[in-house]
């Protein structure tokens, strides 16, 4: 009995739309069903946003080196500098793949790799301004583990380090590398990887560029719900500060063929968790769905938990793929998706421009 007054009082703190704070957030998370969560972040989400549309944006991803020093225990994709299976993507490949995303429509690259020690700044500067001197395309990419890596490389700031890519073509950053920001779980799955207060340092000074991010959370491995949402707290104290996070993105861990080991979190908790997110971050418009890691049919039923953007087409994914999730769709399905939830399909650009309203009236 007492539970339901505490869980109501929240209820009405949230449909008041003021602020719940981290011990509510837990409270919420445990006591309540899914359900409940589900209406709340779903009537936050219809306030919020555009009630009739969901987004998405054409995009690639490139993932152009696989060698890593960071040895992360969730990831599948790393090798080893020297190690048979590592790559590096030539330029010209690079070239071709963003020459094929624009012939399909994108307007996006999304260009991620490994902690590389054979890739210093100079590297990725080039690789920025050749792309910029061939085609008209947002570039989205180095998440802040990369950039951290770079700064230490070469000795500089990671502010500096943000100044010369800025300059050589970089437009935005995304939120990789967050998974959770919590220092102690942190040390235990990623301890070579940049620490969280380095990882929302970058964006910080990401920010203070006017360079726009994302942030996301990967969970459903050894962390738990407190640490998730003192991950909520961190990105949200930040949105407040700088005001630089265009979207938010949770996502569940994928454990195939990782030193992790199997955990499974399931579409219930996956759900439970984007509405939660959903709820917190009252601070971040646009909460997108992981049809990566969920599937075209969770990625459907997430957009009345909370989501209202479906992220890229990607064209290509390696990372989580050789984690062990196997999920594609290409625009015309994503289309068809959101239609058949009952929403327009408006495909938009990174910043959340509409390009093109794919139908309703």
């Amino acid at each position: 009995f007492r539970n339901n007054i505490m869980i109501n009082e929240r209820i009405e703190k949230i449909e008041n739309e003021k602020r719940i704070d981290k011990e509510e957030a837990i409270l919420l998370y445990e006591k309540s069903d899914l359900h409940l969560l589900g209406r709340l972040a779903h009537n936050i989400r219809l306030k919020k946003t555009d009630s009739s549309q969901v987004s998405y944006i054409v995009d690639r991803n490139i993932n152009f080196t696989n060698i890593c020093v960071s040895g992360c225990a969730f990831c599948a994709f790393y090798k080893k500098p020297d190690e048979e299976g590592g790559f590096l993507l030539s330029n010209d490949e690079i070239y071709n793949k963003i020459d094929e995303a624009i012939k399909k429509g994108a307007s996006r690259i999304l260009m991620q790799g490994g902690l590389n020690p054979n890739l210093g700044l100079d590297y990725y500067e080039k690789l920025l301004k050749g792309i910029k001197e061939r085609f008209k395309i947002h570039i989205h990419s180095f998440s802040p583990p990369e950039i951290v890596f770079i700064a230490e490389k070469e000795k500089i700031s990671t502010s500096k380090v943000l100044r010369h890519l800025k300059d050589a073509g970089l437009d935005s950053i995304p939120g990789g590398g967050a998974e959770i920001l919590v220092e102690e779980t942190r040390r235990k799955i990623s301890p070579h990887k940049c620490s969280g207060k380095q990882w929302i340092e970058v964006m910080r000074e990401a920010h203070k560029l006017k360079m726009p991010t994302t942030a996301t959370m990967m969970f459903g491995h050894i962390e738990s719900i407190k640490d998730r949402v003192f991950h909520l707290e961190r990105i949200r104290e930040l949105q407040d500060e700088t005001g630089g996070f265009t979207a938010f993105i949770p996502w569940t861990f994928q454990w195939k063929n990782t030193k992790l080991g199997e955990f499974k979190a399931s579409s219930f908790e996956y759900l439970k968790t984007l509405a939660l997110s959903r709820i917190y971050l009252d601070n971040i418009k646009n909460i997108q769905s992981s049809w990566v890691t969920q599937g075209a049919k969770v990625a459907q039923l997430s957009l009345f938990f909370g989501a209202n953007d479906l992220g890229g087409t990607m064209m290509e994914e390696n990372v989580v793929r050789m984690a062990g999730a196997t999920f594609r769709m290409d625009e015309d399905e994503i289309v068809n998706l959101i239609e058949r939830a009952g929403f327009v399909p408006v495909r938009r650009d990174n910043n959340y421009k509409i390009l093109e309203i794919k139908g309703g009236s």
